[in-house]
C-alpha cells in the first residue's frame, strides 16, 4: 500500500468559483487564455477581462432562475466558450453536466433526463438538434453560436445581456453565489462515455477539484509561468482537471480542439506542457518514423535513436553523458531529435499521457529523444489525478506514486483501490452501482495493478479484460496490442480475441496516411484505402511487424493469426470511446464472422 504524503488542504479554497475569483486577483492583468479568432489567428484574453466575461454569463444563469446544485448541460468540442460557460456555472452555484458532443440524440438526451439539467449549452446548430426537443418550460436551452427560432432557445450574447441586466440591478449577486457554495456541494457531474452499456454519470463536489489543485502545487509539477496547449476534450475529466489546475496555479492555456490543427498550433503556440491521449504520441512517432523510412534519412535517423536508447538508463539515473556517448548524443540532437522538438514548440518541458495505457516503447522512443511523456492515473472516480509521474526524475513503464493526500493499495486479487479527497460522491441515480464500486471509503477502479517498493503503481490490464485460454492461461489485452502498435508504425488500433480458445487473433486498424505512404514509396496501388488494406503486400508487410511483436510476448499471448480492418476504428461508428478506450463488446459483435473465420481451422 502507498504511503499518503501531506498536502495542504488548509490553504484550499472552498469552490472553483472561489479559485478563480483569487487567480483573478493574483493575476488580473496576466494572460489567462489564448483562442482562435474567426480567421484561425491567435486571440489573448486576461484574467481579469475573462472575469468579465464569466461575471455576465454567471450572472446571466442566475436571471434564468438557476438554483444552488442546479445542473447546467454542455454539449460542445473543445474551445474558449466551453470554458467560460463552466466557469460561470461554478461562480452561480451550478453543477456543470457534461455531454461528448460526439454522443447521438437517445445518449444526449438520457443524460439531460438523467442529470436533471436545466439548462443546456450547446455549441451549434447540429448539438441543437439532438436537444431542442427538451426546449420547454422547464429546460432552456443556450447557443453558443448562430441563432435559432426555436422556442426556449436563447443566444450566447443574449444570456450575457441578460447577466449584464441582473448585474446593474444587483452587482453582487455572482460573489454571493461564489460565497454560498460549499466544498460539499456538487460541482460537476460527469458522465463517462464507457464501454459498456449506459454512461453513468459521476459526482465530483468542489472540495475534490480543490483538493487535486493542492495535490499538484504539493509535487511542484506546473509553475505559474508555463504555457499549456489544450485539446482535449472537456467533457472528459481528464480535460476538466487541467482546467482546475490552471485555476490554482495561474498558468496560461491556449485552446484549440482540432485534432487536425494540433502540430500547427504547437509549433504557433510555442507550450511549455501538453496532455493527451495515447494515440497522440502513438501518431507522432508514427509519422516521424514514416517520414524516415528510406534511404540515408533513415540510417541517420535509426542511429540517432540508438545512441538515445543508449542514453536512457545514465540519464533517469540523473548522470551527465560522458565520453564518446556524450559526442555522439550531441550530434543526434543536432542532426534528428532537435527538428521533432521544434515540431511540438521548441519549448516543451514534458507532456502527459494518461485516458489510457502509454506504450512502454513509444515513452522509450520520446525520451530517447530528449523528450520526456511522463503517465499519470486516475479515473472520473478520482477526479482523473490518483498518481502521476514526476518529470524531472520519471520511472518509465509505471504512472508514479500516489497523488499526495491520496493513498492507493492493491486487493488480493490484483485490482488498483484508491482513498482520498479526489474520490467522487458516488455515481448519480446508481445506488447499486455505488456499493459494489465505492466499499468501506475505498474505490474498487477495475483495474489490475501492482505497486514497487518505492509506492510506484504500474497499470497491467482491467480486471474484466482479461483473456483465459482454453489451456488456462490469462492473457493481458493492452499487453498484446500495445506490442502490436509499437512494432508497426502504419497500425492505429489492435484489438485482440482468445476467450477460450487455443490462440490469440487479432483485428488490425491501420492508420490511412502512414499505410498510403508506404503503398506508394513500395509501387503499391494506393488510389483505393478499402482495396489496399486488402492487398497481399500489405498483409505480408504487417505479418513481419506482428512477428516482431511475437518475439516480446510470451508463447501463449503471441498471435497466430490476424485480420486488417477496412478502415480506423471510429467514435462515430461506437467502437471506441471518445478518450480512444476500445469498445470491446461492439467490435466482438460487429467482427464476429471474421473472427470466427480467424478459428476455422482452431479443431
Amino acid at each position: 500500500m502507498s504511503t499518503p504524503q501531506k498536502v495542504d488542504l488548509e490553504n484550499a479554497k472552498p469552490s472553483v468559483g472561489a479559485m478563480f475569483l483569487a487567480q483573478v486577483a493574483r493575476s488580473g492583468p496576466r494572460e489567462a487564455f489564448r483562442f482562435r479568432d474567426a480567421q484561425l489567428g491567435w486571440e489573448s484574453m486576461t484574467w481579469a477581462e475573462t472575469k468579465v466575461v464569466v461575471d455576465e454569463l454567471a450572472a446571466g444563469l442566475l436571471a434564468l432562475g438557476l438554483q444552488p446544485e442546479d445542473r447546467v448541460a454542455i454539449a460542445s468540442d473543445t474551445r474558449i466558450e466551453w470554458i467560460l460557460a463552466d466557469l460561470a456555472v461554478m461562480c452561480a452555484g451550478g453543477a456543470t453536466t457534461t455531454i461528448y458532443p460526439t454522443g447521438t440524440a437517445p445518449v444526449v438526451d438520457y443524460i439531460i433526463n438523467d442529470s436533471g439539467s436545466r439548462i443546456v449549452v450547446v455549441e451549434n446548430a447540429e448539438q441543437l438538434a439532438k436537444v431542442s426537443g427538451h426546449a420547454d418550460d422547464s429546460v432552456r436551452i443556450v447557443l453558443i453560436e448562430g441563432e435559432s427560432d426555436v422556442e426556449g432557445v436563447i443566444t450566447w450574447e443574449s444570456l450575457r445581456e441578460r447577466g449584464r441586466a441582473l448585474l446593474a440591478e444587483r452587482p453582487e449577486a455572482v460573489e454571493q453565489a461564489v460565497a454560498a457554495t460549499r466544498p460539499d456541494s456538487l460541482a460537476t457531474l460527469i458522465y463517462t462515455s464507457g464501454t459498456t452499456g449506459q454512461p453513468k454519470g459521476v459526482r465530483l463536489n468542489h472540495s475534490s477539484w480543490s483538493y487535486i489543485g493542492r495535490g499538484v502545487v504539493a509535487i511542484d509539477l506546473l509553475r505559474e509561468d508555463d504555457l499549456q496547449f489544450l485539446w482535449l476534450p472537456l467533457s472528459h475529466v481528464f480535460g476538466k482537471c487541467l482546467i482546475a489546475l490552471q485555476l490554482e496555479i495561474g498558468f496560461a492555456t491556449a485552446v484549440d480542439g482540432v485534432i487536425e490543427r494540433i502540430v500547427e498550433g504547437l509549433g504557433e503556440v510555442r507550450p511549455t506542457f501538453m496532455a493527451g491521449a495515447p494515440r497522440i504520441f502513438e501518431k507522432v512517432r508514427a509519422r516521424v518514423r514514416l517520414g524516415a523510412s528510406h534511404g540515408l534519412k533513415a540510417k541517420i535517423a535509426d542511429w540517432a535513436f540508438a545512441v538515445g536508447e543508449r542514453s536512457i538508463e545514465p540519464r533517469l539515473r540523473g548522470e551527465s553523458l560522458r565520453g564518446p556517448l556524450k559526442v555522439q548524443y550531441a550530434l543526434a540532437d543536432r542532426l534528428v531529435f532537435s527538428k521533432l522538438k521544434e515540431r511540438l514548440g521548441g519549448r516543451m518541458r514534458f507532456m502527459v499521457s494518461g485516458s489510457n495505457k502509454l506504450n512502454a516503447q513509444v515513452q522509450r522512443w520520446f525520451y530517447a529523444a530528449g523528450l520526456v511523456v511522463i503517465e499519470g492515473y486516475g479515473l472520473t472516480e478520482t477526479s482523473a489525478v490518483a498518481a502521476v509521474n514526476d518529470p524531472r526524475t520519471p520511472r518509465l513503464g509505471t504512472v508514479g506514486p500516489a497523488l499526495p493526500g491520496t493513498t492507493i493499495r492493491i486487493a488480493e486479487d490484483g485490482e488498483v483501490l484508491i482513498q482520498g479527497p479526489g474520490v467522487a460522491e458516488g455515481y448519480h441515480n446508481d445506488p447499486e452501482r455505488n456499493r459494489e464500486a465505492f466499499v468501506d471509503g475505498w474505490f474498487h477502479t477495475g483495474d489490475i495493478g501492482e505497486l514497487d517498493a518505492d509506492g510506484y503503481l504500474k497499470i497491467t490490464d482491467r480486471k474484466k479484460d482479461l483473456i483465459k485460454t482454453s489451456g488456462g492461461k490469462y492473457v493481458a489485452p493492452q499487453k498484446v496490442e500495445g506490442a502490436v502498435v509499437a512494432a508497426c508504425p502504419y497500425a492505429s488500433q489492435v484489438v485482440v480475441s482468445g476467450e477460450g480458445r487455443k490462440y490469440i487473433t487479432a483485428l488490425i486498424a491501420l492508420d490511412p496516411d502512414s499505410i498510403t505512404g508506404w503503398a506508394r514509396s513500395n509501387g503499391v496501388p494506393a488510389d483505393d484505402y478499402a482495396q489496399l488494406v486488402t492487398s497481399e503486400q500489405v498483409h505480408a508487410m504487417i505479418q513481419t511487424h506482428v512477428d516482431q511483436a511475437n518475439a516480446q510476448l510470451e508463447r501463449h499471448e503471441t498471435i497466430k493469426r490476424f485480420a486488417v480492418l477496412p478502415s480506423e476504428l471510429s467514435i462515430d461508428e461506437g467502437e471506441v470511446t471518445p478518450s480512444m478506450k476500445i469498445r470491446r463488446r461492439a467490435i466482438a459483435e460487429k467482427y464476429d464472422d471474421l473472427v470466427a473465420r480467424l478459428y476455422d481451422d482452431e479443431d
